[in-house]
């Protein structure tokens, strides 16, 4: 270790960042070179944000609501989380049962921040958002990675996570739509897990909710402290406006959950960013309160996406998938190619080579799967125009077909 290393926090210094933003500034590094790069690696939908958000935020400018706010959010844009909660997800929640951050990502780290202490154990099932695990190892915790493959169709099951769970258990993460697999849990498996919960009370459970709306196949979408309200004490339910209404730059993330946690998180808050951008609350109340055609539109398009995607992949060889029921991901299994050749000599004994070679040979980018806990595997994103995504396909399946 160097010593200009040695300088830092212990905890930072053996964090890794975030595989997906490093492949993502690596594209952007080409692309400023003059290279046109086909990226299937951002995990954000390619559509604008709806025209009355962004005239509402053009009218909170207008109108001077440029100033500090409280930490937790401003008190119009509280209620209407709690509203959503309550019409979306059955949660019998007020506005002070609430707290607005900036991102869903803040919500989660300010949640194991306030709660983790050295040693304590937080069950990850895998594949699992890359973040997960590095904020657990930030926050002095320690990660318990559950995997789950594709036989349970990439899900935690009863038996697994009762067997995960020890008196050091602080938190149970479950994620669902999950990025990178798009599964989801359907009602009779949250009860199922819910059962398990009931009889460990010492385990908080934090739901990522964030591609609630991005849901396929007329599925309806369920919530843990939904299916169980028994658990509501001890569950954070989180959710925000990125992926659903497209407004991943705006960075307006929230939650509820038990007033002692959220007081607790509030405090942190307080002290690290105090409250979100004033005017990205305000677009973030009209996208709560406004007309919601949008979402119906973009759910449709991206499930006529993962449609023809799954049908071009499954074609390629060296490649399958199946087909994801929520968010926008396909986590390709690419063993097929794992001990073959690139046309330029490649080989390729792991999942990050393909990505590399990918990148490098084909001008594709898309995440490997070992990034997420399970190899080997690719994540691709379909938050992408056609003819782009069409053309991925085209230039993947070229590149399969050149191995050796």
């Amino acid at each position: 270790m160097s010593a200009d290393i040695q300088r830092l926090n212990q905890r930072l210094a053996i964090a890794q960042p975030s595989a997906t933003y490093r492949i993502i500034d690596s594209v952007a590094e080409r692309r400023a070179k003059g290279a046109k790069i086909i990226s299937l690696c951002a995990g954000e939908p390619d559509f604008d944000t709806p025209a009355h958000v962004r005239k509402a935020a053009i009218q909170a400018i207008e109108h001077g609501h440029t100033r500090y706010t409280q930490v937790a959010g401003v008190r119009s844009l509280r209620e209407a989380v709690a509203a959503k909660f309550q019409r979306e997800n059955a949660l019998d929640v007020s506005w002070q049962d609430t707290l607005v951050c900036s991102g869903g990502k803040q919500v989660i780290y300010n949640a194991l921040a306030a709660t983790l202490n050295e040693g304590d154990q937080v069950i990850v099932p895998a594949p699992y958002w890359v973040s997960y695990p590095e904020m657990v190892q930030l926050c002095g915790g320690e990660s318990r990675i559950v995997t789950c493959d594709a036989d349970t169709g990439f899900k935690l099951t009863p038996a697994a996570l009762a067997a995960a769970i020890t008196p050091r258990t602080r938190w149970l993460i479950l994620n669902s739509p999950s990025n990178p697999t798009g599964a989801v849990y359907s009602r009779d498996e949250l009860h199922a897990l819910a059962e398990v919960l009931l009889a460990n009370p010492h385990v908080l459970i934090l739901a990522d909710d964030i591609y609630e709306h991005l849901i396929f196949d007329d599925q309806t979408f369920f919530t843990l402290a939904q299916v169980e309200p028994r658990l509501a004490a001890r569950t954070l339910t989180m959710n925000g406006v990125s992926k659903a209404y497209a407004m991943t730059g705006w960075r307006i993330g929230f939650a509820t959950g038990p007033r002692w946690l959220l007081d607790a998180m509030e405090k942190l808050q307080g002290q690290q960013t105090s409250g979100a951008s004033s005017v990205s609350q305000q677009a973030a109340l009209a996208a709560l309160e406004g007309p919601k055609d949008f979402i119906q539109h973009s759910r449709a398009v991206f499930q006529k996406r993962r449609d023809r995607l799954v049908e071009q992949l499954n074609a390629i060889d060296g490649l399958e998938c199946a087909s994801p029921a929520g968010a926008f991901y396909v986590f390709a299994k690419c063993a097929g190619l794992i001990g073959r050749t690139s046309a330029a000599g490649r080989v390729l004994h792991t999942d990050e080579d393909v990505a590399h070679a990918l990148l490098d040979e084909a001008n594709v980018a898309v995440v490997p799967g070992s990034a997420f806990g399970l190899a080997p595997y690719l994540r691709i994103a379909y938050a992408l125009d056609d003819a782009s995504l069409m053309g991925a396909c085209e230039a993947i399946r070229g590149f399969c077909n050149a191995l050796e």
